[in-house]
């Protein structure tokens, strides 16, 4: 069973990795040739050798998976909006299907289509935006809305988040933004189960809120604890608890609900054994009708299920109601099932529901610390120790031990999924743990069942006890090697550590054995990201939507320019593209971060690359002080024409602007923009943020020829019609343009006639809305420019041919 499942989670895996998904008639073929295949193995009278059968149940297993995640993406991909119906006014009826939540841009809220026009083929779940969306906006409401559709579509970027493919997994065929509504809502909550426990979650959600002072930090922590929806946490909060790795505890993980069902589960045994009191008012008391160890059961699985509802069934919350109900299965059954076939049982249950979770760093890290637990357990416990204080010494023990398994058995996940991992992290849970799932969990869910007045009493010693327990993370977070970072390794560094894995946490390891296990871990806990060589450059230049960004790497030294828009979810760039980018490919440090000059679409990021990693130095053409570079700040440098360096034999020049325009507000935020040349003495390449025709017009006059020229231009403000003159064009004569923009911007970016003029230059032209990041790197042999998209094809992804 256990090579079954994962040859499963195999198969799921591999249909992921596909650029296209297989023709429906091969993928029907395949099905039928799997199921005759599993027919003949079933004969009775088939004799196979162990070895060759395991194998060929292994294979089918693969088959199955791969055929069933197949099926559900083409079903899933079927109901995504056709392209022709983008951009345009749609009215559709349908219910607020999910929790709505506070944006800066908005309210954002899940909506399921019950009716649009006929002709029109309108996804049946839909992702929506809504400015000036009404306050009492909740699950359950019947509405008549029109609105403007997008298929499903995110940044395609080197460790970046996939937001196409969260869309899919999720089931949304169409994402986009609210015009107007028609009519008042209807309440049809009571019409759908889904409805029903959304609309209960959202119920929850008020009374809390309405619970906790307005000022409390940490409410939507005690919110997420409870029904499992994170939205409200600040991102100032999710990098403590990063930083600390607790991140999973703010949530309703695994742990929450197994203590749940196991207070569920004493308190039915215990009034099931007394009958509840009656016992002697009746005829048959009730342990005579049912054994109270199978009323506990009972009770068990029901508040796990109930829990795990309250919580959206998340993949943590999925996974232990999974393992609770195979391990009551069982012990109703009087069997003994090892721990391992019942986590292997609950991922097959997880990945038959849900064949996109084998992609989610939560499936990974929540399977893998269970299977970790299960493995480092020690076998055949010695007798209980005598005495108070031996038994609270071995259950510390225990659970010491316990610990350091986890963490030592998560840091190849942790550092694959998110290039870092928290090396104070057994110090921050050994305080965490206790508190949060004794004690701030309980309070908060006991304050969710009290009436308000109760309540808030309640939910006040809960907040006190996440205020103290902040105290200490910021303690230990503020440590300097509380972070260790690496870059993304491959694929022969993740199994060395997961065999050092192993030798470390086994039980009967001997230190010497554990000697070799470090050692082996040491790879992937090292890694660097791939090398550049001296005298050449390699520069991304990225997918942040309509905004700039661009990395540019030396042997040993980093540089960015710009660091993309800020969102209207809150986030940015910085924190969604950048920062990710910088830590795959082990990028602790910048050398230099340059901003054009002060525009969201460029400046947007920088506090979110900031907040993340060190910064050696700073230069700008926007005014100092400007609030997008960070209020207060006095270490930003002006960029100012005739600035010049060089890092590890390339060349890097400051073209504009002029000295004495330079940071002043008086001159047009785009005319200020920073013009840098990067240049190897070969090949070379040109950053130009958003000057217009005026700015290009006077570096062709005042620099000579050859300071211009560049291999590869960054088109000047994304293409608008105020740049890109046919001089300009002609004066940097490029090979490529790369044109940084956002798909279906409201710009209209590129301009027509812009386009047009690079391409009858013959100028290769580069949309990162087309082939997301761009990459160019330079060698003694020439220089090579790759597409995101069209280098990792995935069939979800569009990546329509490219260059043009």
């Amino acid at each position: 069973m256990r090579w079954f499942v994962v040859a499963f989670v195999a198969g799921c895996w591999m249909l992921q990795q596909q650029a296209t998904l297989p023709p429906q008639h091969a993928l029907l073929l395949a099905a039928l040739a799997l199921v005759l295949a599993a027919i003949g193995m079933a004969i009775r009278g088939t004799r196979l050798h162990v070895a060759l059968r395991s194998l060929a149940c292994a294979g089918l297993a693969f088959g199955a998976a791969f055929c069933w995640a197949a099926w559900r993406a083409e079903l899933r991909m079927r109901d995504w909006l056709p392209a022709a119906l983008e951009s345009r006014d749609l009215d559709v009826r349908g219910v607020v299907s999910g929790l709505p939540a506070d944006t800066p841009g908005g309210t954002r809220f899940a909506f399921t289509v019950e009716h649009a026009d006929a002709d029109l083929q309108v996804p049946g779940r839909l992702i929506l935006n809504w400015r000036g969306a009404p306050p009492d906006l909740r699950p359950g409401q019947r509405l008549t809305l029109t609105g403007r559709l997008r298929r499903p579509r995110g940044l395609a970027n080197p460790f970046g988040f996939d937001y196409a493919y969260w869309l899919l997994a999720q089931g949304y065929g169409a994402t986009g933004y609210v015009r107007r509504a028609q009519g008042p809502p209807q309440d049809a909550s009571g019409e759908r189960l889904a409805w029903r426990i959304e609309a209960q979650r959202a119920a929850v959600r008020e009374h809390l809120r309405a619970a906790l002072p307005p000022d409390a930090r940490f409410g939507a922590v005690l919110i997420a604890l409870v029904i499992g929806d994170q939205r409200g946490i600040g991102a100032d909060d999710w990098q403590l608890f990063r930083r600390t790795g607790i991140s999973h505890l703010v949530a309703i993980s695994g742990l929450h609900i197994t203590m749940i069902a196991g207070m569920a589960a004493s308190a039915a045994a215990l009034l099931w054994r007394h009958s509840f009191g009656f016992g002697r008012w009746l005829r048959r008391p009730l342990p005579l009708w049912l054994p109270a160890r199978q009323a506990a059961l009972v009770a068990a699985v029901a508040a796990a299920l109930t829990y795990g509802l309250l919580a959206g069934m998340q993949i943590p919350a999925l996974r232990t109601v999974a393992m609770l109900c195979v391990a009551a299965g069982a012990v109703w059954g009087a069997r003994a099932p090892p721990a391992s076939l019942v986590l292997a049982w609950a991922a097959l249950v997880a990945l038959v529901l849900d064949p996109w979770a084998v992609m989610s760093p939560g499936f990974w890290l929540s399977f893998g610390a269970v299977a970790v637990i299960f493995f480092a357990a020690r076998p055949g416990q010695e007798a209980a120790p005598e005495g108070r204080w031996q038994r609270l010494r071995s259950t510390l023990a225990a659970a010491a031990r316990t610990q350091w398994a986890v963490t030592i058995g998560l840091v190849p996940l942790t550092l694959l999924l998110f290039g870092q991992v928290s090396v104070v992290s057994p110090l921050a849970n050994a305080v965490a743990i206790p508190l949060v799932s004794l004690l701030v969990t309980p309070l908060s869910l006991l304050a969710a069942a009290l009436p308000l007045a109760l309540a808030v009493p309640v939910l006040v010693v809960a907040h006190q006890a996440m205020v103290w327990l902040a105290a200490v993370l910021v303690w230990l977070s503020v440590l300097p090697w509380a972070m260790w970072e690496a870059a993304s390794s491959g694929p022969l560094p993740l199994l060395l550590a997961a065999i050092g894995v192993a030798l470390l946490v086994a039980p009967a390891a001997t230190r010497n054995v554990r000697l070799h296990g470090g050692l082996l871990m040491l790879p992937m806990v090292l890694a660097r990201g791939p090398p550049v060589p001296h005298g050449e450059f390699r520069a991304v230049m990225l997918d942040v939507g309509q905004g700039t960004a661009v990395l540019v790497q030396t042997r040993s030294h980093a540089l960015l320019y710009d660091a993309g828009p800020g969102y209207g979810s809150g986030s940015s760039a910085g924190a969604q593209v950048v920062v990710p980018l910088l830590r795959g490919t082990g990028i602790g440090r910048l050398d230099l971060l340059m901003v054009s000059h002060e525009d969201a679409d460029h400046a947007g990021g920088v506090a979110d690359v900031s907040a993340a990693v060190a910064v050696a130095a700073r230069s700008t053409g926007a005014p100092a002080g400007h609030a997008l570079l960070g209020a207060g700040r006095d270490d930003w440098a002006p960029c100012a024409a005739g600035q010049q360096w060089e890092w590890d034999g390339v060349r890097f020049a400051v073209l504009h602007p002029l000295a004495g325009h330079a940071q002043q507000a008086a001159i047009a935020s785009n005319a200020r923009s920073c013009v840098l040349r990067v240049d190897t003495g070969r090949h070379s390449l040109l950053l130009t943020g958003d000057i217009g025709q005026a700015e290009e017009r006077a570096l062709i006059d005042r620099e000579p020829d050859a300071a211009l020229r560049a291999d590869v231009l960054v088109v000047a403000h994304h293409g608008s019609g105020t740049s890109s003159g046919a001089a300009w064009l002609e004066a940097v004569h490029p090979d490529a343009a790369v044109f940084q923009l956002g798909y279906a911007n409201r710009y209209r970016h590129p301009q027509a006639d812009v386009w047009e003029r690079y391409g009858g230059a013959g100028i290769l032209r580069y949309r990162t809305d087309e082939t997301g990041a761009v990459t160019m790197t330079t060698s003694p042999e020439g220089y090579a420019l790759s597409m995101f998209r069209q280098a990792e094809p995935r069939y979800w992804r569009a990546r329509p041919p490219a260059p043009r």
